[in-house]
């Protein structure tokens, strides 16, 4: 089993990227992302919720990720939690089933702050973007996807996006085996990736 890690700041393309391999390695891999893992909230209020600050590492539970990912490596399936945005909240009756695959994505903006998570990971990857293509892409999604305004948008990305991407998220960049400039686009960089883990594959067979 081969476990990839695959971290970028917010509308990076991580997504992106994650498709391509998923596309390249057909049914050889399953996706664990991070944002499944986010600390459940629901004894707040729903107002007290909207306001955390989703990119700090103290909003993910990194104890259960490292647990099922653990888990998936010694073969055993995990009941992956499923977390809501627009409730801010773990779903207390529903996960996802996952079953072990010869790769396992773990994808999200922190993972690389987490030492114990980072020890897991055979190859780390880093997808980089342009502050404003990042910017884009975050006012679009957040918009479509999350039901939220411009304003708490950009409210959000000014107060704690781009502070926490300052902080955590960029010099993470440091631990990254790959780095893959202009996102999803660059095919280039995605390609020697794909090449790497492909190889890697090999030597652990």
């Amino acid at each position: 089993m081969l476990i990839i890690g695959i971290a970028g700041g917010t509308g990076s393309g991580k997504t992106t990227v994650v498709k391509k391999i998923i596309e390249e390695l057909n049914d050889k891999a399953v996706v664990i992302p991070q944002d499944s893992y986010y600390k459940d909230q629901s004894h707040l209020p729903l107002a007290a919720r909207q306001e955390l600050n989703f990119d700090h590492p103290d909003a993910i539970d990194f104890q259960l990720l490292v647990s099922q990912l653990k888990q998936l490596k010694e073969g055993r399936f995990i009941e992956q939690p499923v977390y809501s945005y627009i409730t801010c909240s773990r779903s207390k009756t529903e996960t996802i089933r996952v079953e072990p695959a010869p790769i396992i994505i773990v994808e999200g903006i922190l993972i690389f702050t987490c030492k114990e998570l980072r020890d897991q990971l055979d190859i780390m990857v880093y997808v980089d973007a342009d502050d404003d293509d990042r910017l884009m892409r975050v006012i679009s999604r957040d918009i479509v996807e999350r039901g939220k305004s411009v304003e708490k948008v950009m409210e959000r990305y000014e107060k704690t996006v781009k502070p926490m991407h300052l902080q955590f998220i960029a010099p993470s960049k440091r631990y990254a085996d790959i780095i893959i400039p202009q996102g999803g686009h660059n095919q280039v960089a995605i390609n020697i990736m794909l090449a790497t883990i492909e190889k890697a594959l090999k030597e652990k067979r």
